[in-house]
C-alpha cells in the first residue's frame, strides 16, 4: 500500500501537568463519550461508539500499528503475512495466518484455529442488518451482502462455508480475486475473535453450514451477543447499564502485557458543559472534544490535548424513497402543503436547494474553527485519487431558484412540511440541520421546517428503517481506501445510499471494477468518474472533514492518535 498519508502527522499540544483535585482512583480511568453504544455484537456494530468498546474486548488477527495506516502489528496472529513470508500467495488469493499459542478467552477456555474460523464464518451468516459485514463479505466471497432485496442470495451459505479454512495451527483464507485492502479490513471489530463453544451455547450459529439461514439477520436489538461479550483482549465486560454507563475490567489472563488500568468507566455524557466539567474537575480523565470547544480547552493546565487530522466526513443525505407507514416524519404523505411524499427528495431540484442552504464556510469557522474542511464529495483529502468536483456552496439564491423549479414548479405554491434529524451532542450536524431548517423556512411561509434531537441509538435505527426525510451523519474509514467511502454513499447495497434509495447501476459497476483492477491509472479514472458522478446525482453534500480531538488528564500518557480513528476511539491497554 502507498503511503499515500504521509503528510498526516498528528499535532500535539502538552499542557503543563498538574493533576486535578478529585482526580479518579490510581488504577481507574473514567471517560465520558458523547454517543451510546449500539451493540456488543461483533456482527451487528457498526459505529464508532460501539466499536471502540469492542476493541478493548475482543482481538483480531492485526492491528493497524500505533499512528500509522500503511504498517500493521499481529494481534492472535503472530505474524504479518507478505509474498515474502509466504503468507500471501503470488497471485494475492490465499492469506495464511499463523494463530498465537497460548491465547485465553475472558471465560478461561483457550483459544484456538477453529474457533478464528467459525468466527468469521459465524460473524458473515448472522449479516446483521446494518452491520458491517459487507467489509468481509465484498472480499472473501464477492458479494456485498447476504440479502438482496430481502431474500437470501443463492449459493452465498456456501461461499462463506468455503473461503475459510483452519489448517494445522494457521487460518488460511481463499478470496475470489485479489483484494489489496484485506489486511486493513481484517483490523476492524467485523474480525473479532469468538469462543466457538461459547457462541453457539448462547444462540450463534449452531456451527453447521446447512443451518446458516436460521441465524441470518436477526432483528435489531435481538442479535445473540447484543450485549454480551467474551473475548480474548485486555479488558471484559463487568457491567452495561445501556446509554448510562460501561463498566470495563482488566483481564488479568490476556495474553499480552499488563494494562496499566485495572478499570475502566465508560459514562455517556453527550452534553458538552457537563461533560468538560467533569473533565476539568478530575471525575473524567478522557474525552473527546468537539471542534469548537478546543481552542478553549487549550487555555486549561493539568491536560493533555491531541489534534490530528482524520479520515473521516460528514454529510447531509437525502432520503428519496421514504418508508411512509407509521413516520412521524412525513405526516400525510402527500404534496399537499401539510407534509411530504415519499418521492419528495427524489427530485434533484429539492435535494440541491437542501444542499446550497447550509453556510459550510461558516460551520468551518464558526463551529469547528478552523479545525477542518470541506471536501468536495466522499473521497477526502488523504486518500489516494482524491478529486475536486463540484460542491453546492451557500447560495439563498440558488436556494430559491430550485425551490421553484421542484415537482414541476408545483412545491413553491403548495408548500410543505418537514422535520430535519441530527443526533444528540453533534454541533455540527446540529447547526447543518438548523440552517437548512431556517434558510429555507425564511424563503416561503409555506415552507415549515422543524428541527429535531434524537439520541444516536434511535437516530440510527430511524436512518436504517428509512424513516428520515434527512440526516446528517458521518463516515470514518475501515481502511484506508477510496473503495471505503465510495461503498456506503454510493453503491446500492452501500450503508447510506441503500437507506436513502440511492441506486445507480453504472455507479455499481464502476465500483466493482475499481477495487477488482491493481492498474492505478485504470483505478484512478474510475473514482474520477464515481467523484463526477456523485456531483451530478447529489444523493448527499459533504459538509466537513474535521480533525480528530481528544483530551486526557495530564498524568495519562500511552495515547496513538490514529487518522483512521475518531476522537471517539481509546484503546484503554495503551495507555500508561
Amino acid at each position: 500500500m502507498k503511503k499515500h498519508l504521509f503528510f498526516m502527522v498528528a499535532v500535539l499540544l502538552s499542557l503543563t501537568v498538574v493533576v486535578p483535585a478529585g482526580a479518579a482512583e490510581k488504577d481507574t480511568i473514567v471517560s465520558a463519550i458523547i454517543s451510546t453504544i449500539q451493540s456488543m455484537d461483533p456482527a451487528k456494530a457498526y459505529d464508532d461508539s460501539s466499536a471502540t468498546k469492542l476493541y478493548n474486548i475482543y482481538d483480531t488477527l492485526v492491528a493497524f500499528k500505533e499512528t500509522k495506516t500503511d504498517e500493521f502489528e499481529p494481534r492472535i496472529a503472530t505474524e504479518i503475512p507478505t509474498v515474502a513470508n509466504g503468507g500471501i500467495s503470488k497471485d494475492g488469493r490465499t492469506y495464511t495466518f499463523k494463530i498465537r499459542k497460548g491465547v485465553k478467552f475472558h471465560n478461561g477456555e483457550d483459544l484456538t484455529p477453529e474457533d478464528v474460523v467459525y468466527s468469521f464464518k459465524r460473524n458473515m451468516i448472522t449479516d446483521a442488518e446494518g452491520g458491517p459485514m459487507s467489509l468481509l463479505l465484498e472480499p472473501l466471497t464477492g458479494e456485498t451482502s447476504t440479502r438482496k432485496e430481502g431474500k437470501i442470495r443463492a449459493g452465498i451459505f456456501e461461499k462463506i462455508d468455503k473461503c475459510v479454512e483452519a489448517k494445522g495451527d494457521t487460518v488460511v483464507f481463499h478470496l475470489p480475486r485479489p483484494f489489496p485492502p484485506l489486511l486493513g479490513i481484517l483490523t476492524y471489530t467485523s474480525g473479532a475473535v469468538l469462543d466457538k463453544d461459547w457462541a453457539i451455547a448462547r444462540g450463534c450459529w449452531d456451527g453447521n453450514i446447512a443451518n446458516a439461514a436460521k441465524y441470518n439477520g436477526p432483528d435489531t436489538g435481538k442479535e445473540p451477543l447484543h450485549h454480551i461479550t467474551n473475548g480474548t483482549n485486555a479488558y471484559k465486560l463487568k457491567k452495561w447499564e445501556a446509554g448510562k454507563e460501561m463498566v470495563l475490567e482488566r483481564f488479568d489472563g490476556h495474553w499480552g502485557p499488563k494494562p496499566a488500568y485495572k478499570t475502566v468507566r465508560i459514562k455517556v455524557i453527550p452534553e458538552w458543559s457537563t461533560r468538560k466539567m467533569m473533565f476539568l474537575n478530575g471525575d473524567a480523565n478522557d474525552i473527546e472534544i468537539p471542534a469548537q470547544y478546543f481552542a478553549e480547552m487549550e487555555k486549561n493546565k493539568g491536560i493533555t490535548l491531541y489534534k490530528y487530522p482524520s479520515l473521516m466526513v460528514a454529510c447531509t443525505m437525502f432520503t428519496q424513497k421514504l418508508e411512509m407507514t407509521a413516520n412521524p416524519f412525513v405526516g400525510s404523505g402527500r404534496l399537499d402543503g401539510k407534509w411530504i411524499p415519499a418521492d419528495f427528495f427524489a427530485d434533484r431540484d429539492v435535494r440541491l436547494a437542501f444542499a446550497h442552504a447550509i453556510d459550510y464556510d461558516a460551520i468551518i469557522n464558526d463551529v469547528a474553527n478552523g479545525l477542518g474542511s470541506i471536501p468536495s464529495n466522499p473521497i477526502v483529502d488523504g486518500l489516494p485519487y482524491q478529486k475536486n468536483t463540484f460542491h453546492p456552496k451557500f447560495d439563498m439564491a440558488k436556494v430559491e431558484a430550485h425551490l421553484r423549479k421542484a415537482h414541476g414548479g408545483k412545491l413553491w405554491d403548495t408548500g410543505f412540511k418537514v422535520t430535519l434529524l441530527h443526533n444528540t451532542g453533534r454541533e455540527i450536524r446540529r447547526v447543518a440541520a438548523t440552517m437548512m431548517a431556517e434558510n429555507i423556512s425564511a424563503l416561503n411561509p409555506k415552507f415549515r421546517l422543524d428541527v429535531q434531537a434524537m439520541d444516536w441509538g434511535e437516530y440510527l435505527t430511524n436512518i436504517q428503517q428509512h424513516r428520515l426525510p434527512v440526516f446528517v451523519v458521518g463516515w470514518g474509514a475501515d481502511y484506508p481506501d477510496p473503495h471505503n467511502f465510495v461503498i456506503p454513499y454510493l453503491h446500492s447495497d452501500g450503508f447510506y445510499s441503500k437507506y436513502i434509495g440511492y441506486s445507480n447501476p453504472e455507479v455499481d459497476r464502476l465500483i466493482k471494477r475499481g477495487i477488482e483492477t491493481a492498474a492505478i491509472d485504470e483505478r484512478r479514472q474510475i473514482y474520477h468518474d464515481l467523484q463526477e458522478i456523485w456531483a451530478r446525482d447529489i444523493p448527499g453534500v459533504t459538509v466537513v472533514q474535521r480533525l480528530g480531538a481528544k483530551g486526557f488528564s495530564g498524568h495519562i500518557k500511552g495515547f496513538h492518535p490514529n487518522p483512521m480513528y475518531s476522537g471517539t476511539y481509546t484503546f484503554y491497554y495503551h495507555l500508561k
